[in-house]
């Protein structure tokens, strides 16, 4: 196990800790981790490996199986599903405004969280475009490296700023 999975797996326990947590928050870093283990499968997020995943969560009792993770596990499946749909357009963003950077050479997990975000700025219009960018940062925190954050904020800030100009 490399230590983006292992901060994957750490994250995911804290994630249980906080009793008032938002069931946006959490889907979003469900999103993130399932999107996270298809790119290293070099595959689709299947419905199959959705299954596993919630029913490992479920069965590790880090997570209270009730209305927060009902909701939060609602809310990853639309990300999942919408990021899979658009999988092209979200990648050939990132692509455009992650100057000098090859995108497959980005790290698995700031691609997830870059993905989950473009996907709520572009399609989610009852999420504020900034909501969705503070959210992603805070994630690249907890889940990527050091520089994750600052890494994330100035390429979703260039899609932001892109997206304003085309409405």
């Amino acid at each position: 196990m490399n230590a983006n999975q292992d901060k994957v797996n750490s994250a995911a326990a804290d994630a249980a800790d906080a009793m008032n947590y938002n069931f946006k928050r959490l889907g979003r870093e469900f999103a993130m981790q399932l999107l996270f283990q298809s790119d290293l499968t070099g595959g689709e997020c299947t419905d199959t490996m959705r299954e596993e995943f919630f029913l490992q969560a479920e069965e590790s009792g880090e997570f209270p199986v009730n209305r927060v993770f009902r909701k939060a596990r609602g809310y990853a499946e639309k990300l999942v599903s919408g990021v899979n749909e658009n999988e092209n357009e979200l990648m050939d963003m990132i692509s455009e405004f992650a100057h000098d950077w090859d995108a497959d050479r980005i790290a698995a997990v700031d691609r997830s969280i870059m993905k989950i975000a473009i996907y709520e700025m572009k399609y989610c219009d009852n999420i504020p475009m900034l909501v969705s960018i503070d959210e992603a940062i805070e994630i690249a925190k907890k889940f990527g490296s050091e520089k994750s954050g600052n890494f994330i904020n100035g390429i979703l800030n260039s899609v932001k700023n892109a997206l304003k100009k085309k409405s």
